[in-house]
């Protein structure tokens, strides 16, 4: 009896943990900085088909890590600035790229206005901050 009570406390807890689940390709927490002397507003990443919102981003400043499935050295990043939508672009954002993914790790995309004129952003940096825990 004294060994049923052992092995069902042990079956439990081995059951009852629960743990993030871990992939080669990820997850990856993504955050990004803001390179530029004007504030982003409304900042969104879309990495495959998964668009996360950022929030605001002041003018050297960074947003927090939030967490996506995967992710890749590039993303389609959009920001208002000033009212107006600004964006990266959504070329080899992932789905229908041959980019390998980043995998396990905490990564910062680096963005600045690369082009006033046509709205458009761009990722100066994809930096790897930490390995995830």
């Amino acid at each position: 009896m004294k060994k049923f009570i052992i092995i069902s406390v042990i079956v439990l807890s081995v059951i009852a943990c629960k743990k993030t689940t871990f992939s080669p390709e990820g997850p990856t927490d993504v955050r990004v900085k803001n390179l530029s002397t004007l504030p982003f507003t409304e900042v969104r990443v879309t990495i495959d088909d998964s668009t996360k919102a950022m929030g605001d981003i002041i003018p050297g400043g960074a947003s927090e890590y939030i967490e996506f499935h995967k992710a890749f050295p590039k993303a389609e990043i959009t920001a208002r600035i000033g009212g107006v939508l600004y964006s990266t672009g959504t070329e080899n954002t992932g789905k229908t790229t041959t980019m390998t993914y980043i995998g396990q790790a905490k990564i910062t995309y680096e963005v600045f206005i690369s082009d006033a004129i046509n709205k458009k952003l761009s990722i100066s940096n994809c930096s790897l901050d930490a390995p995830l825990k």
